[in-house]
């Protein structure tokens, strides 16, 4: 039996991806296909299946990918070869999304579809800004109106004369380009000229960018700005609240660009707390975790697991690689009842409470130094310890346990290599001076965004660095980048602490 095709009519938001709804992401999660606009997040598009087609049907004013009677047929073809389709649409799909649009033209091929309800623009802009689409005493209406009319009607069908001052608040969409013919058209309406008014851009993400203006203005004051598309045009008194309900922009690191060269598998969460901050964030992996080329010598570790009276891990991948190999080994945390565990970093620590662990020995300060100095009291003449950590690393710790008299075996739990896949999004952002930081959460971070770089590299010589701990600091040192912020807690939380205090000094 052929499996029945459908198509989700989603809308994706205004920007933010955290405004996403969780229908939508299940929806995305169960998708054979995803067409998606220019306005979709990277960050939404994830939570799509490894095996999904992903079709992108961007339109930006003037500039179609593809127009939209050919999305429409797309949408029919997918769904009719038995396709489970999540349409992506920025906003919502009945707020100028032309979702009605595309809903017929299914209904016509006799294909089932749903509606997946999504932010719109023309509140959750406004609500970023701090201006209140409505508020008491000062705007009891409002109105969203299309601010790029179907050049195919010879004239426009809004109700000026009513429009422009029946309604408190009047939102517009996609309007910059228009903006001339809109106010001309409201201050012949009635509408005052001295009308309090703002221009946003890219309302909701961290490149947010707000205008204050009025009516009479707001042309030439936008096009004195260079302001571009996407933007809405608010018009109205609740423009004035921003004064007191400003938000967004407040955030400690609102307007700054910040690159993030944690493998992309870890990146999330130092990402999440820099656009906490305000920041906008580029990720750019300059590792990428990969398995090493022989788990022989950890396998036969983990068979002699017993005669070791110490285990100790580097870090939360060496955690994680770990007890993947106990596990095929047929094995569980119960097998390391009798050892001791040492961990470097809360973070490490973190990962092994995971498996139902709590670490014997978690150094002060979280680097191997710090370790083997904790240890000395600890470990005797003879005992065997079992170091399972990355492929490259200092040699600090085992020496200096072998001089303890310890026998230590340095096992390979994984492996870093270079793998900065957005390389040209990267370079793009460099070289047009937008990136104000880049942060280090590792050695192996520094050597490797070097590496991908090349030639490039003078690209970041000039750009504040910042560095999670000493360790990586000197790193930074010993290829000529010397780094404006070390971290004092060497953790992800510790990175973040100190970047919002650079910047605040």
């Amino acid at each position: 039996m052929t499996k029945q095709g459908k198509v989700y009519l989603i809308g994706a938001g205004p920007g933010d991806p955290g405004l996403l709804s969780i229908k939508a992401m299940e929806c995305l999660q169960t998708a054979d296909a995803v067409v998606y606009d220019r306005l979709a997040d990277p960050r939404i598009l994830a939570y799509a299946k490894d095996d999904a087609e992903m079709v992108y049907v961007g339109k930006a004013s003037a500039n179609h990918t593809m127009r939209q009677p050919d999305i429409n047929k797309l949408l029919v073809k997918l769904a009719a070869e038995g396709k489970t389709v999540a349409r992506l649409k920025g906003g919502d799909p009945f707020v100028f999304g032309r979702g009605g649009e595309e809903a017929i033209e299914l209904l016509e091929a006799g294909l089932p579809f749903e509606f997946v309800p999504g932010v719109t623009s023309a509140i959750a802009v406004a609500e970023y800004a701090g201006i209140p689409v409505t508020h008491r005493h000062v705007a009891t209406s409002f109105a969203v109106i299309t601010g790029h009319e179907d050049p195919t009607k010879g004239e426009s069908t809004i109700n000026w004369s009513g429009l422009a001052t029946a309604v408190d608040t009047l939102v517009f969409l996609m309007g910059v380009e228009n903006l001339t013919n809109i106010t001309k058209n409201l201050i012949a309406n009635g509408r005052s000229a001295d009308t309090p008014a703002a221009v946003i851009r890219w309302g909701t993400k961290p490149e947010q960018r707000t205008l204050i203006t009025t009516v009479g203005t707001a042309a030439a004051d936008v096009a004195a700005a260079n302001l571009k598309p996407p933007a809405i045009f608010i018009v109205g008194n609740v423009v004035k609240l921003r004064e007191q309900l400003q938000w967004f922009d407040n955030k400690p690191l609102f307007g700054k660009t910040i690159v993030v060269t944690r493998a992309r598998a870890q990146a999330s969460t130092l990402t999440r707390q820099l656009e906490a901050a305000g920041a906008r964030v580029i990720e750019a992996p300059a590792i990428k975790i990969i398995p090493p080329e022989d788990y022989t010598p950890l396998d036969k570790a983990i068979e002699n697991i017993k005669t070791y009276k110490w285990l100790i891990l580097t870090s939360a991948n060496g955690v994680t690689s770990f007890f993947n190999r106990l596990d095929n080994a047929g094995l569980d945390s119960r097998s390391l009842s009798d050892i001791k565990i040492a961990a470097i970093g809360s973070e490490t620590a973190k990962a092994l409470k995971n498996y139902g662990i709590s670490a014997d020995l978690v150094p002060p300060a979280f680097k191997a130094e710090e370790l083997a100095e904790t240890l000395s009291a600890e470990v005797q003449v003879g005992d065997k310890i079992l170091l399972a950590r990355a492929k490259v690393a200092r040699e600090v710790l085992p020496e200096s346990l072998r001089a303890l008299g310890a026998s230590v075996d340095v096992v390979t739990a994984y492996e870093t290599v270079t793998a900065l896949d957005n390389k040209e999004e990267l370079l793009t952002a460099l070289q047009n001076g937008e990136v104000d930081l880049v942060t280090f959460t590792s050695s192996s971070t520094v050597t490797n965004l070097l590496t991908s770089l090349g030639d490039q590299r003078e690209l970041i010589n000039n750009i504040p660095a910042a560095a999670i701990g000493p360790v990586t600091a000197e790193t930074c040192r010993q290829n000529n980048l010397e780094p404006d912020i070390i971290a004092e807690t060497f953790t992800i939380a510790g990175l973040t602490d100190a970047i919002q205090r650079y910047y605040k000094e």
